[in-house]
């Protein structure tokens, strides 16, 4: 008896999907893609309505042998890659490819990898959806015509290995943008002045808001001073109260830039590794009885909406495990933006059987914490507003007004179980002070406790990290939810931004100058606008409103003639040499700036008759200052001149201060000997590609030992190993230090304060 085909991209979705199928199908994987554009050439034809040359992907002709083999003795043939623009095209391709065999092909779709969603989209067969593919094909051509095309002036005036992308770059422009933002601020100075008082007894906090008519600002210490003598004059009466009940609706189930933002901010993962850990969810987890099961519904949504049994099922949940009054009367229907697909359901747990505590055994702690965060939005969606009591109280004081507030939650509903992170530049709600107020009525005689004038300064804009970006990505319109991810990945493995201790981003003189160079260049390719509209031309394709060929046309013909301009008139940054005021100690040449792998630096004019170099820095007047090397105690190997600390693309390393007629280098020790067996290497700090900072051996690469762990350079006090590692844990409320040893508990309190590690995807 012949057997039905399935064809999923995922080895583990296959897995999964073929345990629902049962022995009546084959379900096979194609790996994603198996077909792209070629990777040493354009493969379009500008010239022929923008015609693609597609090829088998190295390494794919295996699997599309497999593929065609089943399909021969298949009687009929399913392909149910994922329910997006990419699996569609996954599907369309897999379906040329197998045009030859002349059997029906249909596209099936599923948003969760549940049994019942598996066996109904059999049922229910569909014909490949030709927009989808178009809007697909389009974004890919458009986007190869920019980087194939931009990256190869970047590789002539910059540096070899550059790219341009036409979302990446102007994702890169708003983190260089935010830095000049930065850079550039001058921070204002004011004050506020806030009294205690006391309400029969009760003391609360009012705040200085008012002057007569006009809002108060103090600039300076001499004002907040003179305005405190005035008050301790006046007599402070209530002049009216107000009091209200406010609710705070619960938040959407989550959508993709939803989860990655709220991932980023409270469980510090980068987007991509929330991706992967989702991808992981939703394909299915190995429950032990239960057998491999998709815990999640399809992670790559723009959709607010839940299915109506998804509803159903998660009512009954809250009923029975919160009780009635956190149970709204009606199911609670969120409105998905215009753009979004609204095929797709949010991203919420497959089944409530599958309750974290139940599960937590067979997920790794990534994968809890991620499940646990989604399940959480997804129960609170549900749920009825927390309701606050808030209290407004204003009093007069002479001339000037003050105002106290106060809001104590009265019923907590959603809150109960999912409370949303903000943003350090989130504006503050009136719900989020705490404090409890005194009985307060007008007429209440107030008695000044005390007056405390506080100094402040203006912030700058904060930097940016993986939430705040992919949220400024969203609302801009730059991208769309499967990609906010990749752009992220891009701009940090290119270098051309890197990230800090506390996981924001900083843009890499690199990135400054590729920023700089395209903007120039590339007005339409680097403008916000013109990329958010270029985004909904291509998602109107997918509607079916636009035509994918015009889009290109219209697009290709400015883009061409920007290009040839760029490719004469871009500046030439390898060959720009910045005069300066410096001499050469070597041979008293003029010292010019240059440009080099890991930046600019100081070389000598006479370059290459001499070939003298240092560091430098630029001072907040602009000025160019010697950055002077840290000489060190250690001597070269090799010509016996002391060694210097230099700081390279992977962090500080000592080098020869003959340099360049010697170019020794070396690690920088920590003090602690490597802990591998027979091994006399030290543990030293290096830096990833990614901008992690990491230690390992100066063995390397005869020594493979790693550790994401700053070693301590003492022995522990219970086990004696050599050394201990300081780590960081919420829980604990930040650094503290442990005995590697598996089998050692030991651990104390870090002496020290220090930023939690930044988790990246290997």
């Amino acid at each position: 008896m012949k057997k039905s085909l399935v064809i999923l991209e995922s080895p583990a979705k296959a897995k999964t999907v073929g345990k629902y199928l049962g022995k009546d199908f084959l379900v096979m994987a194609s790996v994603g893609h198996v077909r792209d554009l070629p990777a040493k050439k354009l493969g379009v034809d500008v010239k022929k309505k923008f015609k693609p040359v597609y090829e088998i992907i190295k390494g794919k002709d295996k699997v599309i042998d497999a593929i065609k083999a089943a399909a021969k003795k298949a009687d009929k043939i399913y392909l149910a890659p994922d329910p997006d623009r990419e699996g569609e095209a996954i599907a369309w391709h897999i379906a040329e490819e197998l045009k030859t065999e002349k059997k029906k092909i249909s596209r099936i779709l599923f948003n969760e990898i549940t049994k019942k969603a598996v066996t109904e989209a059999i049922k229910h067969p569909l014909a490949i959806n030709q927009h989808k593919f178009e809007s697909q094909q389009a974004r890919r051509i458009l986007d190869r015509l920019v980087g194939y095309q931009i990256s190869p002036v970047l590789w002539d005036k910059v540096r070899r290995g550059l790219s341009a992308g036409r979302v990446q770059s102007v994702a890169l422009r708003l983190v260089v943008e935010r830095d000049a933002e930065i850079q550039a601020f001058k921070a204002k100075e004011y004050w506020s002045v806030e009294a205690l008082l006391d309400a029969k007894g009760e003391v609360f906090s009012a705040k200085l808001i008012k002057k007569g008519k006009e809002k108060l600002e103090i600039d300076n210490k001499e004002d907040a001073t003179k305005i405190c003598a005035d008050l301790k004059g006046q007599k402070f009466d209530i002049t009216n109260v107000d009091r209200n009940e406010r609710k705070r609706n619960p938040l959407p189930p989550f959508i993709t830039s939803r989860l990655q933002q709220e991932a980023s901010r409270k469980l510090r993962f980068p987007a991509k590794k929330t991706m992967m850990v989702a991808q992981k969810l939703y394909e299915g987890i190995d429950l032990g009885p239960l057998g491999t099961t998709g815990l999640i519904t399809y992670m790559r949504t723009d959709s607010t909406r839940i299915a109506d049994d998804a509803v159903g099922d998660v009512r009954a949940h809250i009923k029975a495990t919160y009780g009635k009054e956190y149970l709204p009367a009606q199911p609670v229907i969120y409105k998905s933006k215009k753009s979004a697909q609204d095929a797709h359901e949010a991203i919420r747990p497959t089944s409530l059987e599958c309750t974290p505590k139940e599960v937590k055994e067979y997920l790794s702690p990534d994968q809890f914490k991620l499940y646990v965060l989604i399940w959480n939005r997804f129960i609170a969606c549900q749920m009825v507003p927390a309701i606050y009591d808030q209290t407004a109280v204003e009093i007069k004081a002479g001339p000037y007004e003050l105002r106290a507030t106060g809001s104590v939650v009265k019923f907590d509903g959603f809150t109960a179980v999912y409370e949303e992170s903000k943003d350090e530049d989130a504006p503050v709600e009136d719900d989020d002070a705490k404090e409890k107020l005194p009985d307060l009525k007008a007429g209440i005689p107030l008695k000044l406790k005390e007056l405390k004038p506080q100094q402040h300064f203006t912030q700058p804009p904060p930097k940016y990290t993986d939430a705040s970006l992919i949220k400024d990505l969203e609302e801009k319109g730059i991208g769309r939810p499967s990609t906010y991810a990749a752009i992220i990945s891009t701009i940090v493995d290119k270098e051309y931004v890197a990230k800090d201790q506390s996981g924001r981003f900083n843009p890499t003189d690199l990135g400054k100058i590729v920023t700089e160079l395209l903007v120039e260049n590339f007005k339409d390719i680097m403008n916000v606008e013109f990329t958010a509209s270029m985004e909904d031309q291509l998602d109107r394709i997918e509607e079916g409103e636009k035509d994918w060929v015009e889009i290109l046309t219209a697009f290709y013909g400015p883009f061409k003639a920007a290009l040839d301009v760029a490719k004469e008139k871009m500046r030439n940054i390898k060959a720009q040499a910045i005069p300066t005021d410096h001499t050469c100690p070597k041979c008293s040449a003029q010292m010019v700036i240059k440009w080099g792998r890991n930046g600019q630096f100081l070389a000598c004019s006479n370059y290459p008759n001499c070939k003298s170099t240092a560091e430098f820095e630029t001072s907040a007047e602009g000025k160019i200052e010697i950055r002077k090397a840290e000489t060190t105690e250690e001597v070269c190997e090799k010509c016996s001149s002391p060694m210097v600390v230099k700081f390279g693309r992977f962090g500080k390393f000592l080098a020869c201060s003959a340099y360049p007629e010697c170019k020794t280098t070396k690690a920088i020790s920590m003090g602690v000997k490597c802990p591998k067996d027979g091994c006399s290497g030290d543990v030293t700090s290096r830096m990833s590609r990614r901008g992690r900072a990491f230690y390992g051996c100066t063995n390397y690469p005869k020594c493979d030992f790693v550790s994401w762990d700053k070693p301590v350079k003492r022995q522990c006090p219970q086990c004696k190993n050599l050394f201990l590692v300081e780590k960081y844990s919420k829980k604990r409320g930040g650094a503290y230090v442990k005995c590697p040893n598996k089998e050692c508990d030991y651990s104390e309190e870090s002496a020290t304060e220090s930023e939690p590690p930044v988790e990246t995807s290997a």
